[in-house]
């Protein structure tokens, strides 16, 4: 049993090979578009197979019915000259010749016996006209048709056939003397009807298998262009994945693909656009920690060789360093749990023009020295619910943010009031006002107009994204 367990082994992999190369977008569009294509064909073929094959009857039915309309006439006609049906009934070559000439087909030659070499009489075979070798009759509807007399007694046909026959009255003046009887075509006999209904099947089934072809091409084509468009959105998200946020998919047309693509490539810029500001914001953090801890370490070099001596001075310079690097710290911390939606409020009813007042009138001294001319219009009873410390970080930090952009003399007007049921501060200090490009880009983190970064034009660029934030 061992012998055979590589070749069950190769069996399993190739099959799980052929039903994953199958398990796939193209492979299942073409399948659903051609075999709903197969079944409308099927379906077509079947409903038009139908409908010609019972038009071809009723359409052969009613020929009949109007060809027998002059039989109807001479069969009468022979009974009012004859008085009873024994001329006709007795004669079955007159049956015949009647029969052939009234449908067209013309009456049969009658022969005598064929002498043959040996003396013995033997019947001839009928003539069929246009065929000179004799043989069977032509192909008509006589051997369909009956007569009957007027108690409906068979006198001429096949009398087993004459519960299916339809009954045509012969009459004479006002009496029926007798019946013709037809059987109808309820289905195609083997006949010449029965040839050109084969013909037409045939027609029929190559214009089926042209359409058959046709959908299969059909189905293959359009499963290749939606198996391509979306193989490109694979091919895009697999990069994404791997972290190219450059990948770009090419847009062609307006249907909801196209969309897709354009939507995929919004989402890749945002991804290549959030991609740079992390790897600036990174160096920008860098960048913000190593100038005080620079600071930090050549001040205490300096105390630890004897260059500086240690002075009160010397530690106050110390010391606001480190309150710097610990209020970037502390920064940082309280956006990063701002993000992952840890940070605490203690929210309650806050009056916001006291909030604004004594956010203000606690920085006077630094509203003094430089110089700020500061209004105030805030209107009274706006009540909030908030974190009366939070909202007062707010404030400091936009005060903050107006006192070291702000050109000397500056100015400030803090308005308040509310709007449609909602309080509305406005915060409009004087020049330099932030460049029109850089307005969306204001609230980033560790955003500044400067790109310098130099420590005389500003803060870290995080007051803004904190306040954006609370």
């Amino acid at each position: 049993m061992s012998d055979f367990r590589p070749f069950f082994s190769f069996g399993q992999s190739f099959f799980g090979a052929m039903m994953q190369r199958l398990d796939s977008l193209r492979v299942k569009l073409f399948m659903a578009i051609a075999g709903a294509n197969v079944v409308l064909v099927m379906v077509a073929y079947a409903i038009y197979g139908w409908s010609f094959d019972q038009g071809l009857v009723d359409y052969l039915n009613r020929a009949d019915e109007a060809r027998l309309s002059p039989l109807v006439t001479r069969l009468a006609d022979g009974y009012r000259r004859h008085g009873d049906w024994r001329w006709i009934s007795e004669d079955r070559q007159q049956w015949h010749d009647l029969v052939r000439e009234v449908l067209g087909v013309g009456r049969m030659p009658r022969r005598g016996p064929e002498e043959a070499k040996d003396g013995v009489a033997r019947p001839r075979p009928p003539v069929v006209p246009g065929n000179r070798e004799g043989g069977r009759p032509p192909l008509t509807i006589d051997p369909r048709l009956l007569l009957l007399d007027a108690r409906r007694d068979v006198l001429l046909g096949p009398a087993e056939r004459a519960g299916l026959a339809v009954l045509r009255p012969i009459k004479v003046g006002e009496q029926i003397v007798g019946y013709l009887g037809y059987v109808p075509r309820l289905q195609v006999v083997t006949s010449l009807e029965q040839i050109f209904l084969t013909q037409q099947n045939r027609r029929f089934a190559a214009i089926a298998l042209g359409l058959l072809a046709a959908v299969l091409l059909n189905a293959a084509l359009i499963a290749h262009w939606l198996s391509r468009r979306l193989h490109a959105l694979s091919d895009g998200a697999a990069a994404l994945a791997q972290g190219d946020y450059a990948v770009r998919i090419p847009v062609s047309g307006h249907d909801e693909l196209a969309q897709l693509a354009v939507d995929f490539n919004h989402l890749a810029q945002a991804l290549e656009a959030a991609q740079r500001m992390r790897q600036q914001w990174i160096a920008d953090i860098a960048h913000e920690l190593r100038t005080p801890l620079a600071t930090l370490r050549g001040e205490i070099e300096a105390l630890q060789d004897g260059v500086r001596p240690l002075s009160q001075e010397g530690m106050a310079s110390l010391a606001q360093e480190l309150a710097q690097l610990t209020r970037l710290v502390e920064d940082l911390r309280m956006l990063s749990l701002s993000d992952i939606g840890a940070l605490v409020y203690h929210k309650e009813p806050v009056d916001l023009r006291e909030v604004l007042e004594d956010g203000l009138s606690a920085a006077r001294s630094a509203v003094e020295s430089r110089c700020l001319s500061l209004t105030m219009d805030l209107a009274p009873g706006v009540r909030v619910m908030g974190d009366e410390s939070r909202l007062a970080q707010v404030v400091a930090n936009l005060l903050q943010n107006t006192l070291r952009y702000s050109e000397v003399p500056a100015t400030l007007e803090v308005r308040l009031n509310a709007e449609a049921g909602q309080a509305l501060v406005v915060w409009e200090d004087s020049s330099p006002g932030v460049p029109p490009a850089d307005l969306l880009r204001l609230t980033e983190r560790l955003f500044r107009v400067d790109a310098s970064r130099a420590r005389a034009s500003g803060g870290s660029g995080l007051g803004l994204s904190i306040a954006e934030a609370i």
